[in-house]
């Protein structure tokens, strides 16, 4: 199980989810009676003061043009809204008793999750999504000040429901874990892609708000677990918020609670997702041969979009795309006059270029740091099934999917892309060569898959005096 990502994913949320759940089954039900101005104070101004400081956020990330960050700054800004009345409508401080404060502490978790949860949809995406989203937002917004109101005005008005323990506790809890269950995957499957502390934040964060509601919907206000639910939430809310400041304040969009980011986003952003080192080999190898540079980041991008279609977890996807963009840097080794000869090579300089595999693994293993997956694909990403490659002629079991996975995006890049000393092939013929070498050189689940991607699943015309890569 551990090799498929949802299975990985599921041990990590349990594993982040053990301690806010034993803490909640230890101390939830112990009978505690704080001073009313504790919750008033402690609670409602508080999250008063996080409501302005999600606001802000919010008007951040619009002026960033930010659509994710607009819509869970603007998630983030609701709930804490709903906190601060529950705070601020206490008994006993500023009003008698009233319902306002059961309907607003049962609805801060799931109204706020769903909102989250909009960062998914097609619909809440983009810039020019922004609008929408500040729309929706401000018309939650008002209802929730209408909503405070007449609850404070008219207490008769707002039923104290739900009750905890009741038939609309238990649905709103079962829908708020539905929610931040979807989320949490979410986000898992981000950091798994990223391996980022700040994404691992966020998981760490939504896992403390899903706690806090069985604090909000099951326990009462003389438990402790209903005091340590509102603790969840502040640190949920605070966590969360403060990985969305910390990608704004280094420029980059957020993208853990949304879902979207894709293995090839870590080969566009790989100073982002994959490191600096990445990005400064990179940088070399641009300023030694802008055509490999090039070259690279279009294999890495295809390798990864063809691991996905094959199902590799995020973490060895997060593997390929390093060993992608990494797979020639050997080549930094490589006489420029080889490199960016305007012909084809001759024997001698054919034998120098084959040794830009062994070079590329021994410049990560002297950098260090690097998975030993990801020198390995540096390494065998010439070699092929039959043995017939380089350097080490490997074959067979010896060589891993992601490997193969490399080897036949490689080689496909290099003969649909333009050289000096040839014209780019066809789609059709490239496909033609690598269907035909598939079970010998190539792994024929590869090439298939391969030929899918590129929108050309259907055998092609058969293409004569096709050529060998």
């Amino acid at each position: 199980m551990l090799r498929r990502p949802l299975g990985l994913i599921a041990v990590l949320l349990a594993a982040a989810a053990a301690l806010p759940t034993v803490v909640l089954i230890a101390f939830g039900e112990v009978q505690v009676m704080p001073p009313l101005w504790v919750h008033f104070y402690g609670v409602g101004v508080s999250a008063l003061v996080a409501t302005a400081a999600a606001v802000v956020l919010t008007t951040v990330g619009a002026r960033e043009q930010d659509a994710r960050t607009v819509l869970v700054g603007g998630g983030f800004a609701l709930m804490a809204a709903l906190l601060a009345v529950h705070g601020l409508v206490t008994p006993g401080v500023l009003l008698g008793p009233n319902g306002l404060i059961d309907l607003t502490g049962a609805a801060t978790l799931p109204v706020g999750g769903i909102v989250l949860a909009l960062a998914a949809l097609p619909a809440f995406a983009g810039r020019s999504a922004i609008p929408r989203i500040l729309a929706v937002e401000a018309v939650l917004g008002a209802a929730i000040v209408v909503l405070s109101v007449l609850g404070a005005a008219i207490p008769s008005l707002v039923p104290g429901l739900p009750e905890p323990k009741s038939p609309a506790a238990i649905a709103l809890f079962a829908v708020g874990l539905v929610v931040y269950g979807a989320l949490g995957v979410r986000a898992t499957h981000t950091y798994l892609l990223t391996r980022r502390f700040a994404d691992l934040a966020v998981v760490a964060g939504i896992v403390l708000l899903a706690a806090a509601l069985y604090g909000a919907l099951f326990l009462y206000f003389n438990e402790l677990g209903w005091w340590i639910g509102h603790i969840f939430e502040f640190c949920g809310i605070l966590v969360v918020g403060a990985s969305l400041v910390y990608d704004l304040r280094r420029g980059r969009r957020s993208r853990t609670l949304a879902g979207g980011l894709r293995a090839a986003d870590l080969v566009a952003s790989e100073e982002a997702f994959l490191g600096a080192r990445v990005r400064a080999l990179m940088v070399r190898l641009a300023e030694k041969d802008a055509s490999t540079e090039e070259h690279t980041r279009r294999v890495a991008t295809l390798a990864v979009e063809l691991g996905e279609r094959m199902g590799l977890s995020p973490a060895r996807l997060r593997n390929l795309a390093t060993g992608g963009l990494l797979h020639d840097i050997g080549k930094l080794s490589l006489p420029s006059a080889i490199l960016q000869k305007p012909a084809a090579l001759d024997d001698d300089e054919y034998e120098t270029v084959k040794l830009h595999p062994e070079r590329g693994r021994d410049l990560l293993q002297e950098l260090g740091g690097f998975d030993e997956s990801v020198t390995r694909l540096v390494l065998d990403h010439h070699e092929r099934l039959d043995g017939a490659g380089y350097p080490r002629g490997v074959s067979g079991d010896a060589l891993d999917l992601a490997t193969r996975i490399l080897s036949v995006c490689d080689v496909y890049d290099a003969l649909v892309s333009d050289r000096v000393y040839r014209a780019a092939w066809s789609q059709e013929k490239a496909l033609a060569l690598l269907r035909r070498e598939a079970g010998s050189a190539f792994d024929p689940r590869c090439v298939e898959a391969l030929a899918t991607l590129v929108g050309a699943a259907a055998e092609p015309r058969r293409v004569l005096e096709a050529q060998p890569a």
